[in-house]
């Protein structure tokens, strides 16, 4: 049974994989066999996580929201061989009433969080289409399943991936490319502890109304990426997955 949850011989992108759930799903691929190359827009911490993942774990530096960039950097991964998996993790917030935002903010976050995963989808999503397949993970957010005050503009961009994800997996499956999302619920990283410690009420209320009283952890993201990569979800396309330990079904 083991062997079917194994990304053995299979190559992952992971975007913004240097921190937070992006390094913890590099970590959780890499447990199960796959190759791992992790992008980001810091070198000095994409070669201090790829030091830390070890053997089987490269970096390339690159940001998703530098569009006319893409198409040379996914050029650069596939050099080293396939393109199997692409997780599109990076993604930028802003904490700040609606009132408050400028079109220059709001702009900037969707250009991370959802041009970029476009971007990425479909340039992937062409070498997948010439190898015969793949698979493609987007990362929402509880932010697109209810109304999360203070974050507009990342709201509509984890909203506006949700609607994204299922299309393409319309769009691509008789390509034999399969799209799924991750909604993390509160998960421990360096986003969250920011957002949160800064507003004590705020990281009450989010632990409150999750049944399971407490928030997870990077792996805990990583493990249902791992699910979602392997053979187990072979017929499985068009989902956003909550990993929240219960939070959006909370009271």
């Amino acid at each position: 049974m083991a062997g079917i949850f194994s990304l053995a011989g299979k190559r992952a992108l992971i975007t913004g994989g240097g921190t937070g759930l992006g390094l913890g799903i590099a970590k959780a691929m890499l447990e199960a066999g796959a190759e791992v190359i992790i992008t980001g827009r810091r070198e000095e911490v994409l070669q201090a996580a790829a030091a830390e993942l070890g053997e089987g774990a490269s970096y390339v530096t690159g940001d998703v929201a530098d569009l006319p960039s893409l198409p040379a950097l996914v050029k650069k991964v596939a050099a080293g061989g396939r393109i199997d998996v692409l997780v599109n993790n990076a993604g930028i917030n802003m904490k700040r009433t609606a009132l408050e935002v400028s079109d220059e903010d709001f702009n900037r976050i969707v250009q991370t969080n959802l041009n970029g995963v476009f971007a990425m989808c479909r340039e992937v999503g062409k070498l997948m289409q010439e190898q015969g397949g793949g698979s493609i993970i987007n990362i929402s957010s509880m932010a697109a399943m209810y109304g999360l005050p203070l974050v507009s503009g990342y709201a509509a961009s984890k909203t506006a991936v949700v609607g994204l994800t299922r299309t393409l997996a319309s769009d691509l499956a008789p390509l034999g490319i399969r799209v799924n999302a991750i909604a993390p619920g509160f998960i421990e990283s360096e986003m969250t502890k920011k957002a949160l410690d800064a507003d004590p009420e705020r990281k009450f209320r989010a632990i409150d109304r999750t049944p399971m009283g407490k928030m997870g952890l990077p792996e805990d993201i990583g493990y249902a990426a791992v699910y979602l990569a392997s053979d187990a979800a072979k017929f499985v396309t068009g989902v956003n997955l909550p990993i929240d330990g219960g939070n959006s079904i909370g009271f």
